[in-house]
């Protein structure tokens, strides 16, 4: 109970003095028993908080449930049609409510956790979908959407016809002998890469196209070092190409660490929208394919 209303107390801080009662409040409640529920009791107003979650509302045929969407949800172009709650990862509880939804569905990893906390002890149900970086991940979620809908017909239909394309893009590389090393670059600060570990979207979406992640040291995010980017030896760097500030390519290869790999060498670079690349939902066997072709060429079967 102390730790809940110390963290109130931090977060109203950062969100002014408008909803300090309502966070105040939030905090001494029990949690709500819609938290962990997993079908909307009304699925009519919907506030959908994650790219893939968005993706796969449409991918149903149910956008007209959704009354909002968080910035990462960027596709289909009709979603940007919708209010803009915010960055998944920065929310505010009074930003979520604000369009009074139904239900909020939201993507594991949506925070801060403060923010998340209040949202799950608010009157709204609060469904949190899990976020796996496979095959069966992209299944699970098309399943946990659908069911929290109450479209689980759809749901399976979708699920089934997903799982074939996924499993068609897997086996375009399955004769590929030799294996390219993909270093997966986030930013560059200080001049020094943010690259992605294991545990990250990004080495999963490197492994189904039949790459090697270049990096195997750590999970998640980190900096490196110039002697871990050296000895990482990518032939390929990958990188978003709408990730806020984008690293200009000249900026990437005077790097003298990525200058001193293969792919530095030979300023091997791939760029790919970030939704489509790392959202890891209905398009995820596209993306697949396109970057195992951008990878291996006329070697990836038809």
């Amino acid at each position: 109970m102390v730790s809940l209303l110390k963290r109130a107390r931090v977060f109203r801080m950062a969100l002014g003095p408008a909803i300090a009662l309502f966070l105040a409040f939030a905090a001494l409640l029990p949690a709500h028993a819609t938290e962990g529920t997993e079908v909307f009791a009304d699925p009519s107003k919907i506030a959908a908080i994650g790219g893939s979650i968005t993706e796969i509302v449409f991918a149903l045929g149910e956008q007209d449930r959704l009354v909002a969407r968080d910035s990462t949800s960027r596709y289909p172009e009709a979603a940007l049609k919708l209010p803009d709650i915010g960055y998944m990862r920065q929310l505010s509880p009074e930003g979520v409510l604000s369009v009074n939804p139904s239900g909020i569905l939201a993507l594991h990893g949506s925070g801060p956790k403060e923010a998340v906390d209040v949202l799950k002890k608010s009157s709204i149900p609060f469904i949190e979908v899990p976020e796996r970086y496979d095959n069966q991940g992209i299944l699970e979620k098309i399943h946990i959407v659908g069911k929290a809908l109450g479209t689980e017909a759809k749901a399976d239909a979708l699920a089934a016809q997903t799982d074939a394309k996924l499993k068609a893009a897997e086996k375009q590389t399955a004769s590929i002998k030799e294996r390219r090393r993909i270093l997966f670059v986030l930013s560059i600060q200080g001049g020094r890469l943010l690259a992605a570990g294991s545990d990250t979207a990004a080495d999963g979406i490197i492994k189904l196209s039949g790459g090697i992640n270049a990096i195997d040291g750590f999970a998640g995010y980190k900096q490196l070092s110039d002697e871990a980017v050296i000895t990482a030896r990518p032939d390929v760097i990958l990188m978003m190409n709408n990730a806020g500030r984008a690293t200009a390519d000249d900026e990437l290869f005077s790097n003298p660490a990525v200058a001193s790999t293969p792919a530095g060498a030979a300023r091997t670079l791939i760029r790919m929208d970030g939704g489509y690349l790392l959202g890891f939902g209905p398009r995820t066997a596209d993306a697949i394919h396109d970057l195992a072709v951008s990878l291996y060429g006329s070697q990836v079967a038809d």
